[in-house]
């Protein structure tokens, strides 16, 4: 995990991308875990804020099988990003824009993405706020 691999062996509509592997499964779907450093499962006791895990109870802990990061032979899924864009497009892929859907809430955040100073006004800074937009049964 973690690695940068060329897509270019996918085909010849894959010249150029570079992706990113940032987990997977394996074929019984145990999930791939960064920091474990075999091809295998392992298990492991997660607490609460680890990944893989939800604690039912306050302070409870469980031994859990997670699979480690180095890809091997029986992995099912394996999860990509995408961080050099090819020659070519790709239909469904990159040829797509989305919007964000939900942008900050806090001024500070918001500031920060549309690179606004600190000295311009709040009412800049509200405007620019990415907004859900809902409209109900009734129409509203």
């Amino acid at each position: 995990m973690g690695n940068e691999i060329d897509a270019s062996f996918l085909g010849d509509d894959f010249n150029g991308y570079v992706f990113r592997i940032c987990g997977g499964n394996d074929k019984d779907g145990f999930p791939m875990r960064q920091g474990v450093m075999v091809k295998g499962r392992v298990r492991l006791l997660l607490s609460k804020g680890q990944k893989t895990y939800r604690p039912r109870r306050n302070g409870e802990r469980k031994r859990k099988s997670v699979r480690g990061c180095i890809v091997g032979h029986d992995i099912c899924v394996l999860a990509l990003s995408l961080v050099k864009k090819g020659e070519k497009e790709i239909e469904g892929f990159t040829n797509v824009n989305h919007p964000r859907r939900l942008g900050p809430k806090r001024a500070n955040k918001i500031r920060k993405l549309y690179g606004l100073k600190k000295t311009e006004s709040s009412l800049l800074v509200k405007n620019n706020a990415i907004r859900r937009t809902f409209t109900s049964a009734s129409g509203k």
